[in-house]
């Protein structure tokens, strides 16, 4: 076993002699080698492994008698390896001069190149006209550029230094190869080493922000390179420059880094994502523990909603069940499961228990007799059949409309039917009024449509004006807010009723007036102007021209009729009617004025005319400037001058132009006076004056007063005043005698302030 492991060693050593010999020298050594490197420094840094190798070989073997046999053998074989090496050398060196020698060492395969081209020492050139030596290599400091502070710079031996010194010493030769083979040993000065956490990495990169990923192909060397960023992709080079040692090694390692920073990048990317999605999990599962606990509360809910409807139908069925009982217990589930009673839809239920109770109540009930029957009740069930939309009771098939259409509407439809006449809207009006705010839209159509619609369509078609006591608007006109163009078609009837009696009507029938004028507002401007301008123009025309002004005896009476009609004739007829009047009213004062009169009767004369305009022809232009011409011929005959007879359109057009800028110049005046004028009227207003207040105004004052509704009911006349709401109570007003009426058991009587506030309440109190 001993001379076995001598054999191997013999054998390993001439082994590692040959690949020495033939293996081609890495980076920085052999033939190869860079500029300042010679082929002994590799060999100097195979003996220092060598002798690394021995040292600990020696180490390995026991100390006894046979490993002292084999140490010395070790011994034998290490000094003939050595003597071999110093005679290859000195082999070598005989065969080249001492420059060439020194020039190899040092340049490598650039001076076997010029040797080759017949250099044989000494200077370049053909007439050794060169340089002598090789251009010197000066080492500068690290990371310094050319021309920075111009830096010392060693020089290198010149070529016979170099051949001196090419053949080491004994000594030297172990000094040289520890300094060659500091790569392969640790620095004796050591660095401080700084060690960065992950967190601290991960700060790092959060800093500098977000970078966008890229890949860089590198395919400039033998081996394509992927990079990340371009700070690296010259690392190597550089290293080199700077005199980086083993820069191959730093690459790899640098990449080794990068790869371990982009681990923890991503594992800390994983531990994010597991963080949120921890928080998201958490957050699902309270979601569904409160949806947990929300549907076991709704089961309980059930479960008590299922025990009430339980005790509901047994009280159903043993006939023992109230509507006060049924209203209290689904009032109560309402109360208590708001949202349940909503989805479970259990107004449907109760509105199932409710209809039969309902009909039971009203049962031979006459809505026009009793209006206000029940409407407490209705009220409360309102509430519970329709929750939180009782204002909204639009829904067609909601029970809450159901219950009215099956309990409501059929005693409505009976009573309507058969006791209620069109002509006496009193009694509909009335129970409308009261149910106004418990009928739904649906409901309330309905009746109109089905009750009070075929009534109203009955009463016009067997209406005679000429036999009829009651006008036909003072029971279509309350109609007009709930029906409204429902109404057209009866609309057209009337005109035909009213065309064919207002044939043989004389202006001298003022109940043609009364008739006719309430409609003035209700029929289209064009049927109302084809009405007048048909019937009523033609025969006012005619009283016109045979009405003659006599100052000593005059006779108004169809002036009068003529004036009647001025609010209902559209203004440019009535212009026409007013011509006629003031042709003749001029012709008799220019004739008057020419006789040499009392300028005091006439004025008086022309006051008394003028007073009998009414105020809607006083306020037009075409009536004024006709007064005028009366007026400035009076003037004429005054200051003496010749009166011109009326006609002339020189004269007229003269008396025109004067009367238009008397107006102007008028205008002018009472605009500059208004401003003073209103700021005295308003101080004394506030100082002295003293508003004297109506009586309707008194009225609304005191209903604003005690929180009461005071409005004027639409289209509802009672012996020509308006019909007024004073609360639940209806009055009208008569300004005339300064009095108060209300409606009390279908008449009217006088009544103060103090009794319509005890009406009203006596009113309300009925209703509950």
């Amino acid at each position: 076993m001993p001379r076995q492991e001598i054999d191997r060693n013999s054998k390993d050593d001439s082994e590692l002699m040959d690949e020495d010999d033939t293996k081609p020298a890495g980076l920085g050594f052999g033939a190869s080698a860079g500029i300042g490197f010679s082929n002994a420094s590799s060999k100097n840094a195979n003996r220092e492994v060598d002798a690394h190798e021995e040292k600990d070989e020696e180490e390995d073997i026991l100390p006894t008698a046979f490993g002292k046999k084999i140490k010395e053998a070790a011994r034998l074989r290490r000094e003939e390896k050595n003597k071999s090496v110093l005679a290859k050398k000195s082999s070598g060196k005989n065969e080249l001069d001492s420059a060439g020698a020194g020039a190899y060492q040092t340049f490598g395969k650039g001076y076997t190149l010029i040797q080759k081209m017949g250099y044989q020492g000494g200077a370049l050139g053909i007439k050794k006209q060169g340089i002598l030596t090789p251009i010197e290599v000066k080492l500068r400091p690290k990371n310094s550029g050319l021309g920075f502070n111009e830096p010392k710079e060693a020089a290198r031996p010149v070529l016979q230094e170099l051949e001196e010194k090419s053949i080491p010493h004994p000594s030297q030769s172990s000094e040289g190869r520890s300094k060659e083979n500091l790569w392969s040993k640790k620095d004796l000065k050591k660095k401080k080493k700084v060690y960065v956490t992950a967190e601290e990495l991960l700060a790092q990169k959060q800093e500098r922000g977000i970078e966008i990923s890229q890949k860089i192909f590198d395919m400039r060397g033998p081996q394509v390179r992927v990079l990340s960023d371009l700070k690296n992709l010259n690392a190597e080079d550089e290293a080199r420059e700077n005199g980086v040692r083993m820069p191959e090694l730093q690459h790899n390692i640098r990449l080794v880094v990068d790869l371990a920073e982009l681990d923890i990048q991503r594992l800390d990317k994983d531990l994010r994502n597991e963080r949120e999605t921890v928080v998201a999990l958490q957050k699902e599962k309270e979601r569904l523990q409160k949806e947990a606990h929300h549907q076991k509360q709704q089961l309980e809910n059930m479960e008590e909603i299922e025990s009430t409807l339980d005790q509901i139908g047994s009280m159903s069925s043993s006939g023992t069940l109230t509507l006060e009982t049924l209203a209290k217990s689904f009032g109560d589930l309402q109360k208590r499961f708001l949202d349940d009673y909503t989805i479970c839809n259990l107004s449907c239920i109760a509105c199932s228990y409710a209809v039969p109770l309902f009909i039971r109540i009203f049962q031979g009930w006459d809505p026009l007799q009793n209006p206000t029957h029940g409407v407490e009740v209705v009220s409360l069930w309102r509430k519970l059949l329709l929750g939180k939309d009782s204002f909204s009771i639009s829904a067609t098939a909601s029970p809450y409309t159901q219950l009215l259409m099956e309990v409501i509407f059929p005693a409505v439809k009976i009573s309507g039917t058969n006791s209620w006449q069109a002509r006496d809207p009193e009694p509909m009006l009335r129970f409308l009024e009261s149910w106004e705010q418990l009928l739904p839209p649906p409901v309330l159509q309905s009746m109109l449509d089905n009750v009070i619609m075929p009534k109203i369509s009955a009463a016009v078609d067997s209406w005679d004006p000429r036999r009829e006591t009651i006008p036909i608007h003072s029971w279509i006109h309350p109609w007009l807010p709930l029906l409204g163009h429902k109404l057209e078609n009866c609309y057209h009837t009337i005109r035909n009723r009213l065309a064919n009696v207002l044939h043989a009507w004389h202006p001298s029938d003022m109940s043609a007036y009364y008739i006719l004028s309430p409609w003035k507002s209700v029929f289209d401007p064009a049927s109302w102007e084809h009405l007048m301008v048909r019937y009523i123009i033609p025969k006012l025309l005619t009283v016109m021209h045979e009405l003659q002004i006599n100052p000593a005896n005059q006779n108004l009476d169809q002036f009068y009729w003529v004036r009647t009609w001025a609010t209902a004739v559209p203004t440019h007829h009535m212009l026409q009617l007013m011509d006629i009047f003031f042709n003749k009213w001029q012709e008799v004062l220019y004739h008057w004025l020419c006789s040499k009169p009392n300028f005091e009767e006439v004025t008086k004369w022309y006051l008394g005319w003028k007073e009998l305009l009414p105020p809607e022809l006083q306020a037009n232009e075409h009536i004024r400037l006709r007064l005028n011409l009366g007026l400035d011929m009076m003037n004429q005959a005054v200051e003496g001058m010749e009166v011109a007879p009326p006609g002339l359109k020189e004269n007229i057009s003269y008396l025109r132009v004067r009367e238009q800028r008397q107006f102007e110049t008028q205008k002018k005046a009472a605009a500059a006076q208004a401003q003073p004028r209103a700021d005295s009227g308003n101080q004394a207003d506030t100082t002295n004056g003293e508003h004297e207040m109506s009586l309707k105004e008194v009225i609304e004052i005191h209903a604003q007063q005690n929180g009461l509704l005071f409005k004027p009911k639409v289209g509802r006349t009672q012996d020509g005043h308006q019909i007024y709401g004073f609360g639940n109570i209806s009055i009208i007003i008569d300004s005339l005698n300064q009095k108060v009426f209300a409606q009390t058991d279908d008449r009217w009587s006088l009544v103060s302030l103090e009794q319509l506030l005890e009406l009203h309440n006596h009113s309300r109190s009925k209703r509950r």
